[in-house]
């Protein structure tokens, strides 16, 4: 009997209706606002889905083989799920990330196996982008490149983008998501757009001054260069304060424990379902709370 291996357990993640996050307003205008628990993926984050399709297809390809060393800058989630996937599968992992990033998610992904290199603060994930690049160039380690990988959007144009429409009855009209790498986005956005064009696509972006673990806006030189503008409708911008006043609300009020990213998704979410009616709006849990509590986000 071939049994399920740590891998066969990426997606299939639930779909949950918020109850009372804006549950008044919604009842009224016939909204409905739902959550894709991505913190229920094996490594606690959507970006398990890219961490595994990126190796799986490079190795299809020819490009890599277990042993060798792979080389990749994060903000934190990919490089948990790369840690595992490298562990799964055999590789030696080297993630480079700045130094201000939470605790949590250094001692998961040194938990897995993989080896860090902490980046100046100051430099963000651009420096760390860059040095990234260079070791690739030195001969270090192959990078996968998540911001200019194809098989970054195209795992969630084959699993996510399904999933959300089937689980939905077909009936979703908005969907949102936080934009990092925008493989998410992307990828859903082509699945939906293709199923029903007239899908609205939101984008939530940090507005100045903001710093939101998963929420960037590049600068044009960073722009990763899987996004593709032509597939989002709308951004929509959300304070770092309103993104972590949310993710406690989602906490204490819904019993959703997510990240400070997957709030301010809800957030926007909850600022389309003001402006539409008999809407089902679906919005990214892209992780879970427990890598953010060494922030502070959360009450001590």
């Amino acid at each position: 009997m071939n049994y399920p291996t740590i891998e066969d357990a990426i997606g299939k993640t639930p779909l949950v209706a918020l109850q009372r996050i804006g549950a008044a307003d919604n009842r009224a205008r016939g909204n409905v606002i739902l959550g894709k628990l991505e913190g229920n993926n094996p490594a606690g984050s959507v970006k398990d889905r890219p961490a595994v399709s990126m190796i799986r297809r490079a190795e299809e390809r020819g490009e890599i083989r277990p042993g060798d060393t792979l080389i990749e800058a994060t903000s934190g989630n990919t490089g948990i799920a790369l840690a595992m996937a490298a562990a799964i599968k055999g590789y030696r992992m080297v993630l480079i990330m700045p130094e201000d990033l939470s605790i949590e998610r250094a001692q998961t992904m040194k938990a897995f196996g993989a080896e860090l290199i902490l980046t100046p603060k100051s430099g963000g994930m651009e420096y760390a982008r860059d040095l990234a690049e260079k070791m690739q160039t030195e001969g270090k380690g192959r990078m996968l490149d998540q911001f200019a990988n194809a098989d970054n959007p195209r795992i969630h144009y084959e699993t996510t983008g399904p999933e959300l429409w089937e689980q939905t009855g077909g009936r979703i009209t908005h969907f949102v998501s936080a934009m990092g790498t925008t493989g998410t986005i992307t990828g859903v956005s082509q699945f939906l757009k293709e199923k029903n064009p007239a899908v609205r696509i939101v984008g939530a972006q940090p507005s100045e001054g903001s710093r939101i673990p998963g929420i960037r806006k590049w600068p044009t030189e960073y722009l990763p260069k899987i996004y593709d503008p032509s597939r989002v409708d709308e951004l929509v911008y959300v304070s770092q304060g309103d993104a972590e006043d949310m993710c406690r609300r989602l906490a204490s009020e819904e019993g959703i424990f997510g990240g400070i990213s997957a709030a301010g998704a809800c957030w926007v979410a909850q600022q389309v379902a003001q402006q539409v009616e008999n809407a089902t709006i679906v919005f990214v849990v892209c992780d879970r709370g427990d890598r953010y509590l060494s922030t502070g986000v959360f009450p001590a």
